[in-house]
């Protein structure tokens, strides 16, 4: 019986990236114990990801893990960043979002459109030895912003985000490459060696 964690997400694009990226471990999402989206209080990623960790861990009763994420893109002084989510005015909605980021980099050149995807990982077991404490991960993906959505995969930003060192879109990309090269993915692996050393020593199908 494979370990479960619970996914402090709503964002159904997202519980399948992380379903990829976590094989080893059973995912619920927030839908599946009954609770609503968590906010997201803070104006940075770590301390959105260890708020959302948290709260999910503590209504719950169960290990959880949250990230936060967004793109920043240097034309615009690393806007959207955290706000990513709700860059078009309504959270989560994605075709609204890259709208408004295109219509915001309107004229700019493609040599001033780099940009970048952050993110960061937290995993809560507020009820068990970790307490008050979390693990942590991180990763970065670099690339520019093109123009125009390209590819069907992904979701959020990732039909507009060239990596550096390829020439398609992440939504573009086969799903095994974006699972190496993902800022998510990055964050994964980073966290994942102390997720795995916390789950050996502490029952997780509590």
């Amino acid at each position: 019986m494979l370990p479960t964690l619970l996914v402090a997400t709503a964002n159904q694009g997202k519980l399948r990236e992380l379903r990829e990226l976590l094989r080893e471990f059973s995912l619920v999402s927030l839908r599946d114990v009954g609770i609503d989206d968590l906010d997201e209080p803070g104006a940075d990623y770590r301390t959105n990801a260890v708020a959302k960790a948290r709260e999910a861990s503590r209504r719950a009763g169960m290990i959880a893990l949250a990230d936060d994420s967004g793109l920043e893109v240097d034309a615009l002084g690393h806007a959207p960043g955290w706000f990513s989510a709700r860059f078009g005015g309504t959270h989560g909605r994605d075709a609204a979002n890259r709208a408004a980021l295109l219509s915001a980099l309107e004229g700019v050149s493609p040599a001033l459109r780099g940009a970048r995807f952050r993110c960061c990982v937290a995993v809560a077991d507020v009820d068990g030895p970790l307490a008050d404490r979390v693990l942590l991960g991180v990763g970065t993906c670099g690339g520019r912003v093109l123009d125009a959505p390209r590819g069907q995969g992904g979701f959020g930003y990732d039909p507009l985000l060239v990596p550096d060192g390829y020439e398609h879109t992440l939504a573009e990309l086969d799903e095994a490459t974006k699972n190496v090269i993902s800022h998510r993915a990055r964050a994964i692996a980073d966290v994942a060696p102390a997720l795995r050393a916390y789950l050996r020593r502490v029952p997780v199908n509590r």
